[in-house]
């Protein structure tokens, strides 16, 4: 084995156990240390990094120009749980809606912090539309797509200077596809040069790093405080994106914004974005995160919103909405029923969350189980705050409630999934309502 431990143990031959002399620990590492960078518009504030909680973000895929679209599609995303929500800022049309965009959201009461991504002529409309720089709590900046030659330092400066100006809060986000080719080609030819030279992977991540701190640092030289930067280093990989963090986070203090680019549709998409940030994310690495999955056809923009949130709440870092732990079926479980009341009552709950989240504060940090039959229902029901097992192949027609670990009910007949989920929310109500938590 590739480790040892002390144990006592016994031979083998007689139902050997091995018992170590040490508590079995896990947990995530601790946050790595960063500066807080607080974000703000009117009233509501998201402070990324320091000692805040890992926050999620999204992006709108809508037109800006269209001011009305944009607003809804962005109070869709923040109904969902996207505590920033990113809009593209690519054109004079673009920048002249922004202010209006954020005149709606306030008149639907939608005080989610705006973030305008801006790409080669940010520096002009952060000049000609100060509206818009006014009404943006948050800018991002590629520095590889901020101009050409000599104008690229002019360019960026400007953009510095505008956050400075109207003291907002900035994103210096690199990206290998849009890598800074000046400096990408000279660490080549320095890297041709060396005795050993690295293989050309390491080189890439080392100008990915290099772009994004030596351009916080000009940041920090030409004004900007180091509570007003976050940094990023996106790439497709995940291993690369690993990689790249690992030594980011260990190089600057800067919070950091965590995410692969491109991450791609559906499953895999999930999955990949899944397997990079869980790996930082249990080292402690990582200030906010956001899912860059494409939407399937037709599919609403909120699905990485969800899968950012179920990241970070099953790796125990935060708690959005109460969990749904269902089991996956099996011969068994000759019914469909409870596949379909453990979606009927996660979707229940998603739902309710926008008006539970202030009416029933820690409701996010239920569980309900909903399991198909006797084998683990009981157990797992009683491990959850609410759960409900099933009968599954040749059981008695008949669905033990349990709540609190304790049964309290049985359910029989055609009506189970609304009795059960009356049940889920009087539970709510009763346990979480503020009268009863000031009670407690």
């Amino acid at each position: 084995m590739g480790f040892s431990m002390q144990s006592e143990t016994q031979s083998p031959s007689s139902n050997s156990q091995i018992v170590s002399n040490e508590p079995i620990l896990g947990g995530h590492a601790l946050r790595r240390k960063s500066h807080a960078v607080h974000v703000r518009w009117g009233g509501q504030l998201v402070t990324i990094g320091g000692d805040a909680p890992v926050r999620v973000q999204s992006m709108t895929n809508t037109d800006t120009a269209d001011a009305i679209g944009t607003a809804i599609q962005i109070k869709e995303l923040a109904q969902a749980g996207s505590e920033l929500v990113r809009i593209t800022v690519n054109t004079p049309e673009a920048a002249a809606a922004v202010p209006h965009v954020r005149d709606q959201l306030d008149r639907m009461g939608v005080m989610v912090p705006l973030v305008g991504d801006f790409h080669y002529n940010g520096h002009l409309l952060l000049r000609d539309h100060p509206a818009c720089a006014e009404a943006l709590s948050k800018y991002r900046i590629n520095p590889g797509n901020v101009g050409q030659g000599a104008k690229r330092d002019t360019q960026y400066a400007q953009m510095i200077e505008a956050a400075i100006k109207y003291d907002k809060p900035v994103r210096i986000g690199v990206n290998w596809g849009s890598l800074d080719q000046d400096l990408l080609a000279r660490m080549m030819d320095e890297n041709a040069a060396r005795s050993v030279p690295w293989e050309s992977q390491s080189v890439m991540y080392e100008a990915l790093i290099q772009s994004a701190i030596g351009s916080a640092e000009r940041a920090v030289e030409l004004g900007l405080g180091r509570d007003k930067i976050i940094l990023s280093c996106k790439v497709s990989g995940v291993q690369d994106l690993i990689a790249v963090y690992q030594q980011l986070a260990k190089r600057c203090d800067f919070a950091l914004h965590l995410g692969l680019t491109e991450a791609g549709m559906g499953s895999k998409g999930i999955v990949a974005s899944t397997a990079a940030l869980s790996v930082l994310l249990q080292q402690g690495i990582g200030d906010t995160i956001r899912i860059s999955l494409t939407p399937e056809p037709g599919a609403s923009r909120t699905g990485e919103v969800v899968v950012g949130q179920e990241i970070l709440q099953t790796m125990g870092l935060r708690s959005f909405t109460p969990m749904v732990i269902a089991c996956p079926g099996c011969g068994r479980t000759t019914s469909t029923l409870f596949q379909e009341l453990a979606s009927q009552i996660q979707g229940y709950l998603r739902a309710q969350m926008p008006l539970w989240r202030d009416e029933f504060p820690g409701v996010e940090t239920m569980n309900v189980a909903v399991m198909g039959c006797i084998v683990n229902g009981p157990g797992e029901s009683k491990h959850a705050n609410i759960g409900i097992s099933l009968p599954g192949s040749g059981e008695n027609p008949a669905a033990p409630v349990f709540i609190d670990g304790e049964k309290v009910k049985t359910l029989r007949g055609e009506r189970i999934a609304e009795e059960f989920q009356q049940i889920v929310s009087d539970y709510v109500a009763r346990k979480y309502g503020k009268a009863e938590v000031a009670a407690q």
